[in-house]
């Protein structure tokens, strides 16, 4: 259990006051509004492996131990979108893994995090947060030193934490911290073999509240109502990706796409969307050279599909979510239908960027990077 000290010094907390202030969460620049207070965190945490699949079997019998450290930001009424959603906590975190298992080594992630309150009083919190990031993993997968590896093969990998939190005062500014949730690490099939690591989690720890109980500002009912509601918008955008083709081919390969999608404000909390896209996967070319006989002529590997979708509003942040069926696919490499979930953040009320995972039938087929502009 990571140690806690009692009172922590002003300095401390006034260096990392402004670390969460930036503009990725801030729809609205508004100086004259205080910022809300900071929570500080630090758990230990117990976990195991799931066998989700028999090629983890062999690797799923050890039980990591870690820790974290966090500092999150209690919103406050500052933005619009704060009280929308019951004023939830904006983090950073940094976590440790050791899996107690030379195959696999340790790990090293830092997530950026929604933290969502469901009950508070002034004792008593319950939250469940969602959160995405990078983890570095120093030992990974090699076909002459690391083959049992089959879980990490690259050593940079996305993660995505999930957790239900209970938080009950203990102190003045102290809470102790109870929590459940799962880390799931994969580089979306970037490099192969990619089954992922899904990690249950039990975790211990302590809070330190700069304001306990919180105590939101005033709320301003003229910014309740935005006035983007019933604006149809259009968004054009290009992406870029590279995956693996299997374990044998470690090229990789450029998967390209380009989108138009229509949208709707529905609400202040969400934008409906409809759209086209087509995609160039090369790594489809390799492998039609691989298992077409010369002279045989061989399909066409671009797709094109139509999507469906929401967009979950943060301020300039989106949790973006598509459901696409393919409308021209000559090459039958997958299913008919594709998923993606991502997130998406306006640079200006223009220009946005995003980082997504497309997936077929619940398996990573590329991650997206996505530069759009909405007119």
């Amino acid at each position: 259990m990571p140690s806690v000290i009692l009172r922590l010094p002003r300095v401390v907390v006034s260096a990392l006051a402004g670390l969460l202030s930036g503009p990725l969460w801030a729809q609205q620049v508004a100086p004259a509004l205080p910022k809300g207070p900071l929570i500080l965190g630090a758990y230990a945490q117990g976990s195991f492996i799931i066998a989700h699949t028999p090629s983890v079997k062999h690797l799923a019998v050890s039980h990591p131990t870690g820790f974290e450290l966090n500092v999150q930001r209690q919103t406050n009424g500052s933005e619009p979108w704060h009280a929308w959603y019951k004023y939830p906590k904006i983090g950073v975190n940094f976590v440790y893994y050791d899996y107690h298992n030379p195959v696999l080594g340790r790990s090293y992630a830092s997530s950026l995090y929604l933290n969502k309150t469901f009950l508070r009083t002034s004792r008593h919190e319950l939250n469940f947060r969602i959160g995405t990031g990078l983890g570095y993993f120093p030992v990974r997968f090699d076909q002459e030193t690391n083959h049992k590896n089959t879980i990490v093969s690259s050593r940079l990998n996305a993660t995505l934490q999930t957790r239900l939190e209970y938080d009950v005062a203990v102190a003045e500014h102290w809470g102790l911290l109870l929590g459940l949730g799962l880390n799931h690490y994969s580089n979306g099939a970037t490099t192969k073999p990619n089954f992922g690591i899904n990690l249950p989690t039990v975790l211990m720890g302590f809070n330190y509240h700069q304001q306990h109980p919180f105590q939101p500002l005033a709320a301003n009912p003229a910014l309740d109502a935005p006035a983007e509601i019933g604006r149809n918008f259009l968004d054009l955008s290009t992406s870029i990706g590279w995956k693996q083709r299997n374990e044998s081919d470690r090229r990789k390969y450029l998967v390209n796409s380009v989108s138009v999608v229509a949208g709707r404000r529905v609400n202040r909390k969400s934008n409906l969307v409809l759209g086209l896209e087509g995609f160039y996967d090369r790594s489809l070319v390799a492998q039609l050279q691989d298992t077409t006989r010369a002279g045989i002529p061989r399909p066409d590997v671009k797709k094109a599909g139509v999507l469906v979708g929401h967009e979950l509003l943060f301020g300039r942040l989106a949790f973006v979510a598509h459901l696409g069926f393919y409308v021209y696919n000559p090459y039958k490499s997958n299913k008919f239908y594709y998923e993606r979930l991502g997130l998406k953040y306006h640079l200006t009320n223009r220009l946005w960027s995003a980082v997504d995972l497309k997936i077929h039938r619940g398996a990573a087929d590329v991650i997206e990077l996505k530069i759009g502009a909405t007119l």
